[in-house]
């Protein structure tokens, strides 16, 4: 229940704790950060990092104690009831525009969640992007991200809830352009930008839509009615209004066909992607989904008897497949993991598509850490080992032994995002996979283990090109540099090592200057010691710095037992008691688990991992084998390979046919428009201007004015002339006529006084 008080507040009556009641807070102290760090971040010392790492610690710390405190509401009643606190800003009639907070299982996950990944990427990127020219901005954009991403969290609306959208993709814009000297990193930020800004389109006209049909922005009001069947107009607009929205979905969430300005989002530093990647941004659109799915499961009638496909199962199954494929053909690293992220962002829709509603927010909670874990992975290789190069085929290769840390982290990261049994990603992917299968969607069933054999063997791929085989490039350069450093004790060794690594400064003049050079063109120090500017950790003497390492080590913990908060084989269902009453719905039991319904999936898996890893040391190993050029020698494989390498032609089809017939057109309508509408009607003005000033000049001032004035001149000369003679200088002349004067005056006197 709510009550309003005199100054137009709104808060629940029931009791809660301090941190419930003040949730709001968690977003507004990153946003006063960033405020903070533009106004005074490039006089403090730490060029304003400081504000923003101090204000998502408070921001965690506030979120944490929220979690507390909704976990002890949860534990004592039976049905925890959202703690809501509103004020009115605005009021048009009978409308109310309202902004504040919504708390509930939902919301206080995704907070607990955004705030921590906000603090650990922050401590990262004091170390990443020390040096940068744009330091400062940098953090300041960074801090308002996450503030953006909290504001939607806690939407009590839907207003509110754009408001926060619309922040990520001003700041995401500024983030992925960051270094945007380089023209492919102003393409990337403009094409994340306008595409999805395509999205958001939806978005906008199915809160309209809502807003018509139930006659209010607020979300429990929205979920409530249309759970139980009471909103304005039929059933075919309610399904509309869910289309726009997942439209919105689509585009932020990087869902088939609006994926395509993920990848490309590498273009900016990597804790940025990691951060986008994991929690912020890209899971917006499934956090949206997840947060009214009342509108989408009434709507589009999911988990409906006799009905096994709707919109978001069939769009979220087709991303799953079709991302995992792409990620099979990329050389950057960085873009494998942007097209594993769309692969998994299309498990969480397809969960909810299912009707797996707590298994495919659970996926979003355990998939943060482990994917958060191995972009940062990514970025410590790339700053430590491969001279700031992100090509695994030409800068990588045999760095696990030099890097202990990382490949420490990337290991058990990529073991959970694979789904192996035990470690997080298994316990929140399989049971989206398994409630495919009760559910009697089988054909999503299917998708979910075939896209578990992908996942395996692309990331088998970049494991075996990052961490195994010889080193290349920046990665030899690096390794070598290293037992440069240990034989240097040995001067009888010094000549014999410089021979045999001869070959390894032509590889690094080869492959890896050019990115370095574009590198320190960002303003970074140039350095080639395994820990660039800060110490490694003592038990890892060639890994990157602590404030790379410590994140990767927290993380990857994380991502191993992060899984246990709702474990099915082991009964354990915490995360679902609290997350039970976010939404307003009766949703089907989960299914119980069975090793004999896992052992088809998890039997891709291990597949997935043996094909993966024969193909890549037959393909690049160094020996001879009959799969090295058979994409160059079939020519069906060939011509797969150069479909997946052009992304589907997507790109193609947006920037070369629809740009081109769309935009091209109306660019070109706006330009004809620009030159014989507006500016005919400019010129026109001007011209009748400059013929008014003619016609005035002519006949007004030349002729009239000038005339009148030369007139009295030339009249004025002639009498001066006439009366010229007058002037003789005689006085007795003078004397006559002012006595013939003076008698004239006189005459008319006595003539009017008469």
């Amino acid at each position: 229940m709510l009550l309003a008080n005199e100054e137009g507040a709104e808060h629940a009556v029931h009791a809660a704790g301090w941190f419930l009641e003040h949730a709001w807070l968690i977003p507004v102290i990153p946003a006063a950060a960033f405020f903070l760090i533009i106004l005074f971040g490039k006089r403090l010392p730490k060029g304003g990092s400081e504000i923003g790492l101090a204000s998502m610690i408070a921001a965690l710390v506030i979120a944490a104690g929220t979690a507390y405190q909704w976990i002890d509401l949860v534990g004592s009643t039976e049905h925890a009831e959202a703690v809501i606190t509103k004020w009115v800003w605005w009021q048009a009639g009978d409308t109310k525009f309202t902004i504040g907070q919504h708390i509930d299982g939902l919301a206080v996950m995704a907070l607990l969640l955004v705030a921590f990944i906000s603090t650990l990427v922050q401590i990262y990127s004091t170390e990443y992007v020390r040096g940068d020219r744009r330091y400062t901005h940098f953090f300041a954009s960074l801090t308002l991200f996450s503030s953006g991403m909290l504001t939607m969290v806690l939407a009590p609306n839907m207003v509110q809830l754009i408001l926060g959208w619309e922040i990520m993709g001003l700041c995401s814009f500024l983030l992925i352009g960051h270094w945007w000297e380089e023209l492919p990193n102003a393409k990337a930020a403009l094409k994340a930008f306008f595409t999805v800004r395509t999205g958001d389109m939806g978005l906008l006209v199915g809160t309209a839509m809502l807003f018509g049909l139930f006659g209010t922005f607020d979300i429990l009001d929205i979920n409530e009615m249309a759970a139980a069947g009471e909103w304005h107009g039929s059933k075919t607009l309610l399904m509309a209004a869910a289309v726009a929205l997942f439209i919105g979905c689509i585009g932020k969430s990087g869902q088939f066909p609006l994926h395509t300005w993920l990848p490309d989002a590498m273009a900016g530093p990597t804790p940025v992607s990691s951060l986008l990647h994991s929690s912020t941004m890209v899971v917006a659109g499934v956090f949206l989904v997840a947060r009214i799915y009342p509108v989408f499961h009434v709507g589009l009638d999911i988990n409906v008897a006799g009905s096994h496909y709707n919109l978001i199962a069939i769009i979220g199954g087709i991303t799953v497949i079709v991302a995992a494929a792409l990620a099979f053909v990329q050389d950057d690293i960085k873009k494998v993991l942007a097209y594993s992220t769309v692969s998994q962002l299309g498990y969480m829709m397809m969960g909810l598509g299912v009707g797996a509603w707590t298994a495919a927010v659970f996926h979003i909670f355990t998939h943060a850490f482990f994917k958060c874990c191995l972009f940062l992975a990514a970025g410590s290789i790339s700053h430590t080992a491969s001279h700031h190069s992100f090509d695994m085929k030409k800068d990588m290769g045999g760095l696990w032994r030099k890097l202990p840390v990382t490949f420490a982290a990337w290991f058990v990261s990529t073991l959970a995002l694979c789904g192996v049994p035990f470690v997080s990603g298994f316990f929140s992917k399989d049971e989206i996979i398994d409630s495919a299968h009760a559910y009697d969607y089988t054909t999503f069933y299917v998708v979910g283990i075939v896209g578990a054999f992908m996942t395996t063997a692309y990331m088998t791929r970049a494991t075996y090109l990052t961490f195994f085989g010889k080193a290349r490039g920046g990665a030899a350069h690096f390794v070598a540099g290293e037992h440069e450093d240990e034989g240097a004790h040995d001067e009888g060794h010094a000549e014999a090592f410089a021979d045999e690594h001869a070959d390894v400064d032509h590889q690094i003049h080869a492959h890896a200057h050019a990115a370095h050079d574009a590198h320190d063109a960002h303003g970074h120090d140039d350095a080639h010691a395994p820990a660039h500017h800060g110490r490694p950790l003592p038990f890892a003497k060639t890994d990157s710095a602590w404030a790379i390492t410590l994140p990767l080590l927290i993380l990857g913990f994380l991502a191993i037992v992060s899984g246990y908060l709702n474990a099915a084989p082991f009964h354990i269902e915490k995360f679902h008691e609290w997350l039970h009453s976010s939404i307003g719905i009766e949703l089907p039991e989960a299914p119980k688990f069975e090793w004999g319904n896992a052992a088809p999936g998890l039997a891709l898996v291990l597949a997935g991992f043996l094909v993966s890893l024969y193909i890549s040391k037959a393909v690049y190993g160094e020996g001879a084998s009959p799969l090295k050029g058979l994409t160059k020698r079939v020519k069906v494989f060939g011509a797969i390979h150069t479909f997946l390498v052009n992304k589907l032609y997507l790109d193609h089809l947006y920037e070369k046919v629809i740009v081109r017939f769309v935009a091209y057109p109306l660019s070109k309508a706006a330009y004809w428009t620009n030159q014989h509408i507006l500016d005919g009607a400019v010129n026109g003005v001007g011209i009748a201007g400059k013929k008014s000033g003619q016609f005035i000049y002519k006949y007004v001032d030349q002729g009239l004015v000038d005339g009148i004035v030369n007139g009295s001149g030339t009249a004025a000369r002639a009498a001066g002339g006439e009366l010229q003679p007058v002037q003789s200088g005689k006085v007795s002349l003078y004397g006559s006529l002012l006595f013939g004067a003076a008698a004239v005056a006189a005459i008319v006197l006595v003539l009017v006084n008469s």
